[in-house]
């Protein structure tokens, strides 16, 4: 397998590491990029970008990355907090008086930011299209009570979190959270990340698929199963719209613009981010202190396991080999359904995103892209 791109040569072991993932069987493509203290030392990438194996992954491919981009998201928001534009403590219905109902009256920006409020999934089953109705969802989330009494607990919100948050941005910053990405942190940083690709750039995007066969691990199985039982909340969070599962290929998803899940980028992109973060860049010392902080730490109601959250990122669970980024105690990022990664780690002024096509089944960290932070630290 050919990769191609720039590695430092004291980061051969990692260029090798990669390339060996993408020797597996099911491995299509993907690319890796590590900045430390503003240099890129890696940016590789290698294998096919589409599904029947003839167009090969590109220096400018871009690939849905799913969650990795709920961070951008928090960003967003804390920037209009910085802005005096929204208060963490504040109640959302401040800003959105419609969600001023059912229990909802007291949740605060704070606790939505950090999985809190209760509203991991929506209850009422929506039809397919829905999803792609952005007044039809946050109506949805508008009449959904509480799964729980917020802030009396936590369970990671996979889809809604980009709803929720979205409409606060859009109601005090006067644009869709898409757009706020792309004006806010994506052009001025010089960056190749969307959300809501213009169809100009739809021709660069890999194609995502499932290993076939992959089993993921006890916590993957376990979620499976409740996601397969209708009426769970898991189900609810993950399979309503029922869309939301069978669309990641579709050009309506990859135009849309719903900041939880439809971001696609390349891994210079996801690192430079990380990287802006850490320089100060993007937030102010005290805001992005906060986003590091922990707010929510144990049982999750959705993941159905051990999950540890700032504001709009997980944080290091050292102690948990599958939560783990394996960058040190101060890392911190957001995994991507199927495998993709990108995070942080302050105290090696390190940023690094993995970014893939080839879709297996861990709820929290990959271990391909753990199997190469182990290496880089090693590098360093």
């Amino acid at each position: 397998m050919n990769i191609e791109g720039y590695f430092a040569p004291e980061f051969t072991p990692v260029a090798e590491a990669f390339a060996q993932i993408l020797q597996q069987p099911e491995q299509r493509g993907a690319a890796l990029c590590v900045q430390i203290a503003g240099d890129t030392v890696i940016d590789i990438w290698g294998g096919i970008q589409d599904r029947v194996g003839q167009q090969p992954w590109q220096r400018d491919t871009l690939v849905n990355v799913f969650s990795c981009g709920k961070p951008l998201l928090a960003v967003v928001t804390l920037q209009l907090v910085q802005e005096g534009k929204l208060q963490l403590e504040a109640p959302a219905a401040d800003y959105w008086p419609e969600f001023a109902v059912l229990g909802k009256e007291t949740i605060t920006v704070r606790q939505l930011l950090s999985h809190q409020a209760g509203l991991p999934a929506i209850e009422q089953q929506l039809p397919a299209e829905a999803l792609y109705d952005w007044y039809a969802m946050t109506e949805a989330l508008e009449q959904q009570q509480p799964w729980w009494p917020p802030g009396t607990a936590h369970g990671y919100a996979p889809m809604t979190y980009g709803w929720l948050l979205g409409e606060l941005i859009q109601r005090v910053g006067g644009r869709s959270a898409g757009k706020a990405i792309a004006q806010r942190i994506s052009e001025p940083l010089g960056l190749d990340f969307y959300v809501g690709v213009h169809d100009s750039d739809l021709a660069r995007i890999s194609d995502t698929s499932r290993i076939k066969g992959a089993q993921g691990d006890a916590q993957a199985q376990r979620l499976l199963q409740a996601i397969m039982q209708p009426q769970s909340m898991a189900s609810r969070a993950f399979a309503n719209p029922p869309s939301m599962l069978t669309s990641s290929n579709k050009q309506q998803w990859r135009t849309l613009e719903q900041p939880a899940a439809t971001g696609h980028c390349d891994a210079r992109a996801l690192a430079g981010f990380y990287m802006a973060l850490l320089q100060g860049r993007l937030l102010d010392a005290e805001l992005l202190a906060q986003m590091q902080q922990e707010h929510a730490y144990g049982a999750d109601k959705t993941l159905l396991t051990t999950t540890r959250f700032g504001l709009g990122c997980m944080l290091e669970q050292a102690d948990n080999a599958s939560a783990s980024y394996a960058l040190g105690v101060q890392a911190f990022g957001h995994p991507g359904a199927g495998g993709s990664l990108g995070c942080a780690a302050p105290e090696l002024e390190l940023s690094m995103a993995f970014v893939t096509n080839s879709l297996d089944l861990y709820v929290l960290i990959d271990p391909r892209a753990q199997w190469l932070n182990k290496q880089i630290k090693q590098c360093l």
